[in-house]
């Protein structure tokens, strides 16, 4: 009996090396599409996959939420970093203040240079903190498998290839089976 295929497709690469011919166009692609149980594969250009004619993608609200969340995160990592310029800025206008004063200067030295280390470690458990964070609730660095759903026209055609190599690997069997061919004619003459 025939299987049903999904018409879900996801995106693999692969290397450069094993890259094989499109589907579509013929020329060389590292592109994969797969479905979800590894029934069937096909290569494919990354151009093909923009045309609205011949798939369109899946959209995993996981993954843009996933993807709005390290944009959040990007945003507060540089913010901790302009705060953090910002406090050094106004160390070292009053560090000019005080360099007036020389007897003053050795004292705060020792002091300013404590409060730079600070101020430094701060910052970086700041960022740390934000990384952890984002690694701690599972959002995955890269944008993972993308999800297609080939159109109807291309989906039939991964269908009836299917369905006719089944037929041929049922061929192949039945002239193997030596049951298949009639017997010789057993009569007299």
């Amino acid at each position: 009996m025939a299987t049903t295929l999904p018409n879900t497709w996801h995106l693999r690469r692969v290397a450069d090396t094993a890259a094989k011919a499109c589907l579509i166009c013929h020329k060389p692609s590292s592109n994969v599409l797969i479905t979800p149980n590894n029934k069937d594969f096909f290569y494919v250009c990354p151009v093909h996959l923009k045309d609205r004619h011949f798939c369109s993608p899946i959209i995993d609200t996981e993954a843009e939420e996933a993807k709005r969340k390290e944009e959040a995160m990007a945003k507060e990592i540089e913010n901790v970093t302009k705060e953090y310029e910002a406090k050094q800025k106004r160390k070292k206008e009053k560090k000019k203040e005080e360099s007036k004063d020389k007897d003053q200067e050795k004292e705060s030295d020792d002091k300013k240079t404590d409060t730079d280390k600070s101020d430094e470690k701060e910052r970086d458990d700041k960022i740390d903190a934000i990384k952890n964070q984002s690694t701690t609730t599972g959002t995955p660095t890269d944008d993972g498998p993308r999800i297609f759903s080939l159109h109807k026209n291309f989906y039939q055609m991964r269908i009836d290839r299917m369905r006719n190599m089944e037929a041929a690997k049922r061929n192949r069997q039945r002239l193997q089976d030596p049951s298949f061919f009639p017997s010789a004619p057993s009569g007299g003459l």
